[in-house]
């Protein structure tokens, strides 16, 4: 979601409202959670954790409902993009009071 967010926003995309969106959005969440990668930076390597994503916790609360600003600015640029919810994403790789970052079961596989 925030990749998506960003690459409109770094492309100039965005009117100025949804710039302004945007940019707070990101400030917010910069100030309020730890990005997994200053932790580790190997956590979306794509070779050692390929298709590595973040999911927030149930519990995350504000963390979660600042999302659906998200997914309403990325559905005026007709990207497809939709919240879901699981119990057992997939490997998890890391792991703060807010988020997990999972390698999908697809990817973590052997066969895969």
């Amino acid at each position: 979601m925030f990749a998506l967010a960003n690459g409109l926003g770094r492309a100039g995309a965005l009117s100025e409202e949804e710039h302004r969106f945007w940019r707070s959005g990101n400030d917010w969440y910069e100030a309020n959670f730890t990005n997994p990668s200053t932790v580790d930076p190997t956590v979306y390597d794509r070779v050692l954790n390929p298709g590595a994503e973040a999911w927030f916790k149930a519990m995350a609360g504000e963390v979660i409902d600042r999302v659906n600003g998200y997914l309403e600015l990325l559905a005026a640029h007709g990207v497809s993009c939709e919240r879901l919810e699981s119990s057992a994403p997939g490997r998890v790789i890391y792991e703060d009071d807010d988020q997990i970052v999972v390698v999908p079961w697809e990817a973590a596989s052997p066969s895969a």
